[in-house]
C-alpha cells in the first residue's frame, strides 16, 4: 500500500494559494447572503492553514483517495472547509447551496460521512485526542500516514486538549501535526483578556515535549516553511499568529463577526476588498 502513495509536493506555489484564498472568501460571502447567519470570522482567519495542508502536505493515493487525514477540531469554521473541499471536487457545489437546510447534509458543524470528512467535531476540544489516537494508531501498525489537526485559540481552555499536550510526546506520536487559529477572539471576547496565562503557547508546548513554531497565520509561505522543516521526531504545533474576519476590513478583529452575515452594502463593500 505504501507504493501507491503518492510523494508531498517539493515546493508551494504561493501565488496560486493567495488566488485560491481570496476566490473561498468571495464564495463564502456569496453564500452567507442567502442564510441569516455564518460564522464567517473564523473561516476567514483560519483559511491559509487550511489551504497550505491540502495544497502542500496531504498525500494522496494513486487512486486519488487522501492518504493522510484532516481534523477540523474548531468545528464551528466548518464552512471554510465545505468550500475548500468543493473547490477540490469532492462536494457538490449544490450542498453548498443547501447550507444548514432541511434539503441538504451540510449542517452547521462537520459531519462523519459527508464527503471528505471522516470525523464529526464542534464539541470542542476533542480533536486533538481523536487525532491523537490516528497517530498511535500509524506508530503501531506503521502505516506513515501523517494527521493533521487544526484547532481554535478558544477551545485550547479545554482540559482535554492538555491532556493530549501532556501524552503526545510521552507516545512519541510524532506523526501528529496540530494548528492553532491563534486570532485572539473567542466568540464575544478577547482571549488576552479573558485568558492571559495561555500565553506563550509555543513556549509550554516545547515544555511539554513537543516541537513547536510560531507564524504568521496569513502567510502562506511561513506556514509551509515551518511544517516542511520539521524534524519528525517529536509530535508538532503550529502557532498561526491570525486575525479573526482576516480580509475584509471591517471584519478584522471585530467579534460581532464571529457569527453573522453581512447585509448588501456590507457585502457588496467586502466583494470590493477581495477584488483581483
Amino acid at each position: 500500500m505504501k507504493n501507491a502513495v503518492l510523494p508531498t509536493p517539493q515546493s508551494f506555489d504561493l501565488d496560486a494559494s493567495i488566488e485560491r484564498c481570496r476566490k473561498i472568501r468571495r464564495r463564502i460571502l456569496d453564500v452567507s447572503q442567502k442564510i441569516p447567519a455564518i460564522h464567517i470570522g473564523g473561516s476567514f482567519s483560519c483559511l491559509e492553514m487550511l489551504d497550505v495542508i491540502y495544497h502542500g502536505f496531504l498525500r494522496k493515493t494513486e487512486k486519488g483517495d487522501y492518504w493522510d487525514t484532516f481534523i477540523l477540531s474548531k468545528g464551528h469554521g466548518t464552512f471554510v472547509w465545505f468550500v475548500t473541499l468543493e473547490s477540490l471536487g469532492i462536494l457538490p457545489s449544490a450542498e453548498i447551496e443547501k447550507y444548514c437546510s432541511k434539503d441538504g447534509i451540510l449542517g452547521m458543524h462537520p459531519d462523519r460521512g459527508t464527503p471528505g470528512i471522516i470525523t464529526s467535531t464542534g464539541s470542542l476540544g476533542h480533536g486533538l485526542g481523536m487525532g491523537a489516537g490516528m497517530a498511535l494508531y500509524e506508530k503501531v501498525f506503521k502505516e506513515d500516514r501523517d494527521i493533521y489537526v487544526l484547532l481554535s485559540d478558544g477551545e485550547l481552555q479545554e482540559g482535554s486538549v492538555w491532556e493530549i499536550f501532556l501524552q503526545a510526546p510521552a507516545l512519541g506520536l510524532n506523526s501528529l501535526v496540530g494548528f492553532v487559529d491563534n486570532n485572539n477572539l473567542q466568540s464575544m471576547e478577547f482571549t488576552t483578556d479573558s485568558h492571559p496565562n495561555l500565553y506563550p503557547i509555543k513556549e509550554k508546548l516545547e515544555a511539554f515535549g513537543w516541537e513547536s513554531a510560531e507564524v504568521d497565520g496569513h502567510d502562506q509561505q511561513q506556514i509551509y516553511n515551518a511544517i516542511k522543516s520539521r524534524t519528525g521526531t517529536k509530535p508538532f504545533f503550529l502557532v498561526g499568529k491570525t486575525v479573526k474576519g482576516k480580509g475584509v476590513s471591517y471584519m478584522e478583529n471585530e467579534p460581532m463577526w464571529h457569527y453573522r452575515s453581512p447585509n448588501s452594502h456590507e457585502y457588496q463593500q467586502a466583494l470590493k476588498e477581495l477584488e483581483e
